[in-house]
């Protein structure tokens, strides 16, 4: 329990807490003494490092992401330009073939904003939820949502421009998330209008690919330049509603990131490719407080961790059925 509590606290912008030393299992704390001062397994540590500095990694999760992430907006394209009726509208409403499908944090807005639900909305509602939830976290952001990826892009050229002390990141107050969703729902009921879908990222280059772009796209662009050079993954770590939403909706899911302390070195290459490194704040030397352990809801599911670490440690998992390779 005080682990899922742990899980929504950090989700909704709590720093990851150290663990009490009863709060750690037997078993860890045998396992973080050997760790300490094992040479052995310092010097395999380093040897992992040097091997990864001139190793690229295959990076297979994050093709299969873009794959997926590129083929489902591409098919709200093709749907509305062939005129097929297989995927119509856009990602914050849509029908597939037929059978209607809502994005939850649109849902909310519409609902906030006209004080009920029609029935074809909860139809879409339930089914997207269900699915989410299945699919559990943030999963909807790394594997759908077509602001991400053009942030992807942006934050390598943030990146790049780091490494070459061009620029310094500056990191934002992860509590500015809970604000902007209650903001934009007290919006919506006051003004009787769904306000954040006007400046969402995810809608405006949602429509724009569909429709073609508008002047809506100037917002985007400049929110892109400001995650380049100032905040990187701004939108997406500090600032964005949706995220939040389908983080509470996947944080009881089946399906979720595992990581193992036995196999871990604590060399950190996880956390540095993490968009949202707190939820790996277990992976740090000495804080595992059991041998396996599930990361927690705010976790987007993109792969980046489990295809960056050396030793395995971080597996996708489904409940009930195992590793999922």
């Amino acid at each position: 329990m005080s682990s899922m509590k742990d899980s929504l606290a950090e989700l909704f912008g709590r720093a990851p807490r150290r663990s009490h030393q009863d709060e750690i299992s037997a078993e860890a704390q045998k396992l973080h003494a050997l760790q300490k001062n094992d040479p052995e397994r310092i010097a395999a540590i380093h040897a992992e490092l040097a091997h990864a500095a001139t190793h690229k990694m295959p990076q297979k999760w994050r093709r299969r992401r873009w794959a997926v992430l590129i083929a489902v907006n591409l098919l709200f394209v093709v749907s509305y330009w062939l005129d097929i009726q297989l995927l119509e509208g856009a990602l914050t409403g849509s029908r597939f073939v037929g059978f209607h499908m809502a994005d939850l944090n649109s849902a909310l807005q519409v609902t906030l904003a006209f004080k009920h639900m029609v029935l074809n909305l909860v139809i879409g509602t339930i089914t997207v939820f269900i699915m989410w939830w299945l699919l559990g976290g943030r999963t909807f952001c790394s594997w759908v949502c077509p602001y991400h990826l053009v942030a992807e892009w942006a934050e390598m050229i943030h990146l790049w421009l780091v490494k070459k002390k061009l620029i310094k990141d500056h990191p934002l107050d992860r509590k500015a998330r809970n604000w902007s969703w209650m903001i934009f729902a007290v919006l919506a009921i006051v003004t009787g209008y769904t306000v954040f879908e006007t400046i969402s990222p995810t809608g405006i280059i949602s429509r724009a690919l569909i429709y073609g772009p508008g002047l809506a796209m100037v917002w985007v662009f400049l929110l892109l330049l400001f995650e380049i050079f100032y905040s990187r993954r701004a939108w997406c770590r500090y600032l964005c509603p949706i995220g939040l939403t389908y983080g509470l909706v996947g944080a009881t899911s089946p399906f979720r990131v595992r990581y193992n302390l036995e196999s871990c070195f604590h060399e950190g290459e996880c956390r540095k490719v993490c968009e949202v490194p707190h939820v790996l704040d277990t992976v740090i030397k000495g804080r595992a407080t059991d041998l396996n352990i599930s990361i927690g809801a705010d976790c987007t599911r993109c792969g980046r961790c489990v295809e960056t670490c050396p030793t395995d440690s971080l597996t996708f998992k489904f409940k009930g059925i195992g590793d999922l390779l």
